[in-house]
C-alpha cells in the first residue's frame, strides 16, 4: 500500500476538482448561408433563440448595471 502525504491528497483533490469545473464545450454554431436574405434571417432567428434563453434566467429588479454612465 502506497502512503500519500496530505499535500499530495491535496493536489489531487484540487485538480480534479478543477476538471469537474470546467464548462462544458457547446457545438459551434452552424455557417450562415452565402444569401444576404437567407443570412438575414438565420441572425434574427439566432437573436431570437439568444432573447429566449436570456429570458429564463431570473434578474432580481434589485440588480445593478456593471458600469456606471456620467454625463
Amino acid at each position: 500500500m502506497s502512503k500519500f502525504t496530505r499535500r499530495e491528497i491535496a493536489a489531487a483533490l484540487s485538480t480534479s476538482a478543477v476538471l469537474l469545473a470546467r464548462p462544458q464545450v457547446q457545438a459551434p454554431a452552424p455557417a450562415l448561408p452565402a444569401n444576404p436574405d437567407e443570412e438575414l434571417k438565420a441572425s434574427r432567428a439566432q437573436l431570437h433563440d439568444n432573447a429566449e434563453q436570456l429570458d429564463k434566467v431570473p434578474l432580481p429588479m434589485s440588480a445593478e448595471p456593471a458600469t456606471i454612465f456620467k454625463a
